[in-house]
């Protein structure tokens, strides 16, 4: 407690002493606009990937398939954008992803109005692999705060997609007055909208300037007391899984973020599926997985002050354990609220130790070098989102849904018990010179 006391004051110090340029919240603001806009798409994945898998193959084995192939998706492109970030800035692959997403976009909303399950799955992989191309502005958000405000610098970019959560259901609410009138599918038709969003998106990532990377590269010329965690030292050549995963802070905060991300597999899939189940109208499916973001992004700033002024330690802590209590709400609840409870809880506790582990990851690397670091983190994280949703329909159908939350909570107990037998909380050093010296975790 005394530490994580002094690691408090410490913090308050510091964030007194690098106060917010006025650049920086001008690019902190573009970059929450972009996420707010892009993230629309995503949310519609989630909430009707299972049902649009069903409608189209007929086949209830099959609905885990979407949230399977943004995973695989996310796996494949992650670490080569990373490179590409490292060597030509953060905005190219940005925007790179966007183009990708928007005409992703364009072809699941055309194949699931035609009812052609092989192109379905062709677009929904396609459109992952631009959404998480263009998560490459959480790097960015973490390259222009120095250690002491960076997860609260992440926190305002990723509350930006709090802004895109009602944007979800209202496509959903659009797609079914005019399907009917339309005579075409309404799961299909919020999709050929996505693309009036993505756009938006794109030129907001042309107004941020520098690129963030140059940003990162020259901290000081924007905080002035800022002295560079990583002096004399040039990134590293190769970054390799053994490098990244060899430093404990890094390692303990991965870990925890894959068994979060495992977590919340389980339920994308089931929530949904389980809401139909039940009677909840599309609308309502919709909303619950409004709420599901929320929990996902309206705590970003709160969360990530929590991880600069206590440590990262706690903010994992928080989020592997609400994560765990969320899980096991959904597959055990049999109403709309209960479900959605769980479904949101689950969604917070996604936001804390996602934005802990960016804040450890950019703490321990340096700019040239954070890219393919981030995409190393990304990667990991998106190996649990492909084999555990194809796990999660199999066990659900053979042992019931209530033992896939017993499935969910159970992936979070080795990550927990790592976090608590760690004897420090995961905190800022005390100076730039104790960064380069000491791990940030210590056992």
């Amino acid at each position: 407690m005394a530490l994580a006391q002094a690691a408090g004051a410490q913090a308050a110090v510091e964030r007194e002493a690098f106060r917010i340029p006025p650049l920086i919240r001008k690019n902190t603001v573009l970059l929450a606009l972009a996420q707010a806009f892009s993230g629309a798409g995503m949310g519609l994945v989630y909430s009707m990937g299972p049902l649009m898998i069903l409608a189209v193959s007929g086949n209830t084995a099959l609905t885990g398939i979407t949230v399977t192939l943004m995973g695989l998706s996310r796996f494949v492109v992650s670490y080569p954008v990373g490179r590409m970030t490292d060597a030509l800035g953060r905005k190219p692959a940005m925007l790179f992803g966007l183009v990708v997403g928007l005409i992703g976009a364009i072809f699941v909303g055309a194949s699931t109005l035609a009812g052609i399950f092989p192109l379905l799955i062709a677009a929904v992989f396609v459109f992952g692999m631009g959404m998480n191309t263009a998560q490459q502005l959480r790097v960015a958000a973490a390259d222009m705060y120095p250690p002491s405000r960076r997860a609260e610098g992440l926190g305002y970019v990723l509350t930006g997609s709090l802004v895109g959560v009602g944007i979800g259901p209202s496509l959903v609410a659009a797609a079914q007055h005019f399907g009917p009138i339309l005579h075409v599918e309404p799961l299909g038709l919020p999709w050929l909208m996505v693309p009036i969003l993505i756009v938006p998106s794109m030129y907001l990532v042309t107004r941020v300037q520098p690129d963030p990377k140059v940003i990162a590269e020259n901290l000081r010329d924007y905080y002035p007391r800022y002295v560079p965690e990583h002096r004399d030292q040039p990134p590293a050549a190769r970054v390799t899984l053994g490098m990244f995963m060899g430093n404990h802070a890094r390692r303990v905060a991965v870990i925890t973020n894959m068994a979060a991300q495992a977590n919340m597999a389980v339920v994308m899939v089931n929530s949904s599926l389980l809401l139909h189940h039940y009677g909840a109208s599309l609308w309502f499916i919709a909303v619950s997985s409004a709420l599901h973001s929320v929990g996902m992004w309206a705590f970003s700033i709160p969360l990530g002050r929590l991880s600069d002024r206590l440590g990262r330690k706690p903010a994992l802590l928080f989020g592997g354990v609400t994560s765990t209590v969320g899980a096991l709400l959904v597959t055990s609840a049999t109403e709309f609220w209960p479900i959605t409870l769980g479904a949101f809880l689950v969604g917070l506790g996604w936001s804390g130790t996602g934005i802990a582990t960016l804040a450890v990851i950019a703490d321990t690397t340096r700019p040239g070098e954070r890219g393919r670091c981030v995409g190393l983190n990304e990667s990991m994280a998106a190996s649990v989102n492909v084999a555990v949703p194809l796990l999660a329909g199999p066990v659900a159908a053979a042992f019931g849904v209530a033992t896939t939350g017993l499935m969910a909570a159970a992936v979070m107990v080795p990550a927990l018990g790592l976090l608590i037998l760690v004897r420090q909380a995961l905190v800022q050093a005390a100076t730039p010179a104790a960064l380069e010296q000491q791990p940030l975790l210590v056992e």
